[in-house]
């Protein structure tokens, strides 16, 4: 999406006559279906307005294209300014990062720097203008079709209008790097006439905007994914740009992790939902850790992950260091203290209390990593808490953290690179399950590609179509069905006699692989063999521990299959303290669906045992 395109000629026009800002407030709304924050239009005036001096020049073609805010596909992050148009050797498409910033603060993380930002009074910790600019076009690189098979070269560049030089923001040896992949340019007349040299050396012919008009429309491109980047990964490959918030996290892991000794813990808690790239930045934190010649763990609960992950590997890598760098989380409760330099622990609100086959050894989960690390860094959602033994959220990680008398860092990840990158379907998901009351209670699908279908084997047919192009594509269903295949193979599980569906859940052949097998499109997974992985689609049937009582969504815990783990001793619990016992498990009842319904990068396919519930779901959607 791209909230304004037009012409150097018409963009001229626009801010001279029309007062650009509101141009562009209006296109906002119309494309969004919100009013811009106040901040956003203060500063589309102010640096819109500088944009249009430095197209002021006559050797700059009318007919440039010109773009302000287009969406990076695949993701929640917006280009301020593009300008399109030809050299002699092919097209071109100028990225232009503005900001009004007039001062800054050094920071010795790679790529960063202190600033105001976004309005905010307050100063902060992110990523540099030029590195903004560069990792912009790399992720545009990336996702966008039409710039692959054009060829479209791509050059990014910074322009902070308001910035006297003063060897911090243009410090040599701390941003030079990035200064040299996506210049940068300052206040003044003399920076002003760089700026317009730069765009004269890359846009010589104008294009009529007709190159972002086919991006704005382009395909995307195939999402690359973390298992499919892995090997790579661990052989020391930049396979991922890290943009904004992730950069700043990942730069403040490895700083803590330098840092982290037996006398002084360091732990990192750091929050982020579905799609925030939390295992990205976890691998990428092993691989880098590791090569500094760090001892270091990824760790999780959850067996699906690390066994994707450790078959990816196999074969590239020797077992016994394969062994080495992935662990279960209960795997250290007769570990000696501050025997690894850092643990890296990805869906950290998995953790139990207990471990081992029966939950009878060590004392907690969350307390033997602390203990066994100089370092730890946790990766945390408390909105994907799907059993009643997890106990992995924030506060608790944060209360054994303190006792163990740590260092403690909270930071935060928001950039959202799933479920088409859209911020408006998790928090539409929110509002709708009933989590958290959101102001997204419509989703718009030509954002995302969500569904309510009718049947179940409609459902099926459309996912196996979709996992045809690179079996990247599953159903799931809420454990709402016994598990009768375990003993009867030739039985079926899923079964809804009304559509003559009938199928297997996954839980047999394949386990913990099942995500990856190459014949397990026929089968159904459930929350244990998908929860910390992605797929492009995901189908998901919703159970009858989903129904709609007087218009509200109503959870039904008794509809669960006595064979999932997941709320198993809830009717015990009941009889001691049931508030706290139905509130425990309502919530992970929507947390499992909200989970489920966020596995997928370019869409998801609801179909629910319950009409009413399709409904609701249907309501609450337009086209």
């Amino acid at each position: 999406m791209i909230v304004y395109q037009a012409t150097k000629k018409k963009f001229l026009d626009d801010h001279d006559n029309r007062d650009i800002e509101s141009v562009i407030s209006a296109k906002y709304l119309q494309r969004t279906g919100r009013y811009a924050p106040e901040a956003e239009f203060r500063s589309w005036k102010n640096s819109l307005g500088e944009m249009a001096k430095v197209l002021r020049d006559v050797d700059i073609p009318d007919d440039i294209g010109v773009g302000v805010e287009y969406g990076i596909p695949q993701t929640s992050k917006r280009i301020d300014f593009i300008l399109s148009g030809r050299t002699d050797t092919g097209p071109n498409l100028i990225i232009v990062e503005l900001k009004q910033w007039s001062e800054a603060k050094l920071t010795e993380k790679d790529g960063l720097i202190i600033a105001r930002r976004g309005g905010s009074s307050g100063e902060r910790e992110g990523a540099h203008p030029c590195y903004q600019a560069w990792s912009y076009a790399a992720l545009l690189q990336g996702f966008n079709e039409a710039v692959y098979e054009r060829s479209v070269t791509l050059s990014p560049c910074a322009y902070l209008h308001n910035y006297v030089h003063d060897g911090v923001i243009d410090h040599p040896a701390y941003y030079g790097i990035y200064i040299r992949k996506a210049p940068l340019f300052l206040k003044g007349e003399i920076e002003r006439q760089r700026l317009r040299n730069f765009i004269k050396q890359h846009v010589k012919y104008g294009d009529n905007a007709e190159l972002i008009y086919e991006i704005e429309n382009g395909r995307i491109r195939p999402s690359r994914m973390l298992v499919d980047s892995l090997v790579g990964m661990m052989k020391g490959n930049q396979e991922f740009v890290l943009i904004d918030d992730q950069k700043v996290v990942f730069e403040n892991a490895i700083a803590l992790a330098i840092k982290g000794s037996e006398q002084k813990k360091q732990v990192a808690i750091i929050r982020g939902g579905p799609g925030t790239g939390k295992s990205v930045i976890a691998i990428n934190l092993l691989a880098h850790l590791s090569k500094l010649g760090l001892v270091t763990k990824y760790v999780s609960k959850n067996a699906a992950p690390r066994a994707v992950f450790k078959a990816k590997l196999t074969g590239t890598f020797k077992q016994t260091a394969i062994g080495n760098l992935f662990s279960g989380s209960g795997a250290f409760f007769e570990t000696e203290a501050n025997a690894f330099d850092t643990l890296i622990v990805d869906e950290a609100h998995r953790l139990n209390e207990k471990s081992g086959l029966y939950g009878n050894l060590g004392e907690n989960q969350i307390k033997e990593i602390i203990h066994s690390s100089k370092s730890a860094i946790f990766f945390v959602d408390d909105d994907q808490i799907v059993t009643l033994s997890d106990i992995g959220h924030a506060s608790e990680l944060t209360k054994w953290a303190t006792s163990a008398g740590a260092q403690v860092t909270h930071l935060e990840l928001a950039s959202q690179f799933r479920c088409g990158g859209s911020d408006g379907y998790t928090a539409w998901l929110d509002n709708t399950l009933g989590i958290r009351e959101t102001a997204n209670t419509v989703l718009d699908t030509n954002e995302f590609d969500f569904r309510v279908i009718d049947s179940p084997n409609e459902l099926h047919a459309l996912i196996a179509e979709r996992n045809t192009a690179n079996n990247k594509s599953r159903v799931v269903a809420g454990y709402c069905w016994d598990w009768v295949s375990k003993k009867n193979p030739d039985q079926y599980d899923i079964v809804i006699p009304e559509h003559n569906y009938a199928k297997r859940w996954n839980l047999d052949r394949d386990g913990s692989l099942w995500i990856m097998a190459a014949n397990s499109i026929d089968e159904v997974g459930c929350i244990h063999t998908c929860q910390g992985l992605e797929l492009d689609y995901i189908g998901v049937i919703i159970g009858t521990d989903l129904t709609i009582q007087n218009g509200e969504l109503i959870t039904h815990p008794a509809a669960r299959s006595s064979m999932d783990r997941s709320i198993r001793g809830w009717k015990s619990m009941m009889k001691t303290d049931p508030k706290a016992t139905r509130l425990r498990v309502d919530r992970i009842i929507r947390n499992t669906y909200k989970t489920l319904m966020t596995r997928g990068m370019k869409g998801c396919y609801v179909y629910s045992i319950d009409s009413e519930v399709r409904k609701f779901l249907i309501d609450r959607t337009c086209r």
